[in-house]
């Protein structure tokens, strides 16, 4: 992700704006300012609202109309977060919100916040009845596993329960589903009870009496639910109608706040978020525990976390600072995730929480040596993030950044007369937008490199001023699913200028705008409005990136000169999959001169040479047959309730996750293992394990193609 400080002239502007429009509607608004007996919360909602209403009024990219559509795009978004899983409210309680699905933006514009306090409403009355269903159903009798029956686990396929006889059917079914994964995961690890197989009915009495205890827990969060929570939900779901990188971020301890702001999160080496209810992994962060052990992936939702010795916690509809409590913990200790990957299936991951190895984290390179997979000697640079230290310069010190990495890793094979080169951007997310342009830079005399467009029409081009190239010789650009941001931006760059091939999945990821952060306590500056503080912050999109050549990276990102064989190809993947994502679309392009490095017609050989072997590479084959049997599990979401079907199909998907466990990243070595190793053997291991790649040994084919 790419961000970018607010301005300071435009925030002068919207303080003196805030200030003069809130004066003359705040009676329009209903703000009181001398009745102190009112609701906190309600005026603290009243407030914010206004605030957020001109924030995005003045400052988004679309300036989009806060109108019914708005307020029916609004209204999914919270329904979703208010019970992702259909597990509560009935369809009459449903029936009572959808009033509410075109008057959000009056709302908001009012001041007069109703929708969260409906829904606090009815969640608190529906819990208890819940729990009550949940109570009668393991207290009672053992369910019947060789019942023919079928759980429906994908939630948009799901509609909510008529009435509490449907409900308590459907809490049956997910049950009697928790019940049987829980009594095949003891059947795998032994039980508590001296970790033995145990017998049958002993370990489904166990798995029981863990689930009771895992609601116990589950419950005891929902009771406890402010209604605060309701209005930040409103507030977020609000934000993201108008794009999926617009946030309402809830104000919350300094620890919180680094886990939205920073995007860190130590323990396990991810960064999340909350969406729909639903704890999401957004990246893994290089050199973490994640990244090292390898199952974790960028889309995956975490359903429970588990201690080593404790009962998974569900954490579904959990708040995200509950959330990464659970996760976090001391170095070495061992945390076990429960988490529904993008193609549908469930997996525990097992992982030895740690702190993020520096080193793992910067940019890494080394020759693949002549003769191997048929090319000549050829340089290889992983570069996991465009990242950059900004403090460092003004406190004296040098400031490492990935621009200096990468024209270090040049020089060096400059000085063992390397002219094939294979850059790696799979699986990073971004960074510095200064470090894109760079690096592009190394790679052409002087030019445009990206172009950005402002929210008030206008187009700032960056470009590449320094005069000479670092490396001359042919270059692949490796990338998938997950290239986005500053990735792209290289990528585009230097595809348009025919300086480089790019290889990997059809498309990046299409992340394509920048967004800057607002606190929203720095522009309210009435004085009688203090005690309402904290009040949170914006994430608000203001820019968009377009390629020197004028096309968007938005939604369509950059397609592959040479596409390969992804396990995410046949699954509805990246930025235009997801809701409110803003479109793909044009501008004017810079004057440019190609270099011409890559002409049309070499490509066209390279890209069907390519074709061809790829088709008689067993690897690739085993991946496209990954691929299509990922689709078929994700699309097949009505899963057997017959213990001998679970036992089967669990088997079946650790079969094929065991083959499969990534998108081709480098840093996927099992913690246990990598924990025996010194640096040295780490860093030999990597560099064999890219030499094994298969997508690294097609690149390293397409370069020799370059020459045919």
């Amino acid at each position: 992700m790419i961000t970018t400080p607010f301005r300071k002239k435009n925030l002068r502007i919207l303080l003196f704006l805030v200030v003069v429009l809130f004066a003359a509607a705040g009676s329009r608004a209903g703000v009181d300012t001398g009745d102190a007996g009112r609701n906190h919360e309600a005026w603290r909602a009243k407030l914010i609202s206004s605030l957020i209403r001109r924030q995005f009024i003045n400052h988004h990219y679309n300036h989009t109309r806060i109108d019914d559509e708005l307020s029916r795009k609004a209204f999914k978004l919270y329904l979703t977060q208010l019970d992702p899983s259909k597990r509560f409210l009935l369809a009459e309680d449903v029936a009572k919100l959808e009033s509410f699905r075109e008057s959000i933006d009056d709302e908001l514009n009012s001041g007069n916040i109703r929708l969260p306090v409906v829904a606090a409403a009815l969640m608190r009355a529906r819990v208890p009845e819940v729990k009550k269903m949940i109570d009668e159903l393991l207290n009672g009798p053992l369910f019947d596993f060789n019942e023919e029956e079928s759980l429906e686990t994908d939630p948009e396929k799901r509609r909510f329960c008529a009435d509490a006889a449907e409900l308590r059917d459907r809490w049956r079914k997910m049950l009697k589903y928790d019940i049987a994964s829980r009594y095949l995961t003891l059947v795998e690890t032994g039980s508590e009870e001296g970790k033995g197989p145990g017998k049958p009915e002993e370990l489904l009495a166990e798995a029981r009496e863990k689930l009771k205890a895992s609601y116990e827990t589950v419950f005891g969060r929902l009771s406890d639910i402010k209604e605060k929570e309701q209005f930040d939900q409103y507030f977020d779901s609000i934000s993201r109608a108008f794009d999926p990188h617009s946030n309402y971020m809830p104000p919350t301890e300094k620890e919180d706040f680094d886990i939205h702001m920073k995007g860190s999160l130590e323990g396990i080496g991810a960064r999340l978020q909350e969406t729909d209810g639903m704890i999401k992994v957004v990246s893994i962060i290089p050199g973490g525990a994640a990244a090292r052990q390898g199952e974790l992936e960028p889309d995956d939702i975490i359903l429970k976390v588990g201690q080593a010795d404790d009962e998974p916690v569900d954490i579904v509809g959990m708040r995200i600072r509950e959330a990464v409590a659970l996760i976090r913990g001391k170095k070495g200790s061992r945390v076990v995730l429960t988490v529904k990957k993008t193609d549908g299936r469930t997996l525990d991951i097992s992982m030895v929480r740690d702190v993020v190895q520096i080193e793992e984290t910067f940019a890494k390179h080394f020759v693949i040596g002549a003769g191997e997979e048929g090319g000549g000697a050829t340089g290889y640079v992983y570069i996991p993030s465009f990242y950059r230290d900004f403090d460092g310069p003004h406190l004296g010190e040098s400031g490492r950044n990935v621009t200096d990495d990468v024209r270090a890793a040049l020089d060096d094979f400059q000085r063992q007369n390397i002219d094939r080169l294979i850059i790696d951007l799979r699986n990073n997310g971004g960074g510095a937008l200064i470090d894109a342009v760079a690096i592009a830079g190394l790679f052409i005399d002087q030019g445009p490199v990206v172009q950005i467009k402002e929210d008030d029409g206008s187009i700032r081009v960056h470009r590449d001023d320094e005069p000479g190239i670092a490396f001359a010789g042919d270059v692949v650009i490796m990338v998938n699913e997950l290239s986005a941001s500053a990735s792209e931006i290289l990528a585009a760059a230097l595809q348009d200028y025919r300086r480089a091939v790019i290889v990997g999945s059809e498309q990046t990821h299409g992340k394509g705008t920048v967004q800057t952060m607002m606190d929203l306590d720095r522009t309210m500056l009435w004085p009688n409005m203090q005690k309402y503080k904290p009040l949170g912050a914006l994430k608000v999109t203001i820019q968009k990136f377009y390629r020197i050549s004028g096309q968007s990276t938005q939604a369509k990102g950059v397609a592959s000169d040479i596409p390969l064989p992804d396990r995410l190809r046949y699954l509805e993947y990246g930025e235009q999959y997801t809701d409110n994502a803003m479109p793909w679309d044009t501008i004017p392009a810079c004057e440019f001169k190609p270099v011409d490095k890559v002409s049309p017609a070499i490509l066209a050989r390279a890209k069907e040479a390519s074709l061809a072997r790829v088709g008689a590479n067993e690897a690739f084959k085993e991946i496209e047959q990954s691929s299509r049997l990922m689709k078929q599990s994700r699309d097949n979401t009505l899963l057997s309730l017959r213990l001998d079907d679970m036992r089967q199909k669990r088997a079946e998907l650790k079969k094929e996750g065991a083959r499969f466990t990534s998108h081709g990243g480098m840093d996927e070595m099992d913690d246990r293992e990598t924990a025996k190793l010194d640096a040295k053997q780490k860093l030999d291991r990597w560099m064999q394990r890219v030499k094994e790649d298969p997508y690294v040994q097609e690149s390293i084919r397409v370069l020799a193609d370059l020459r045919s």
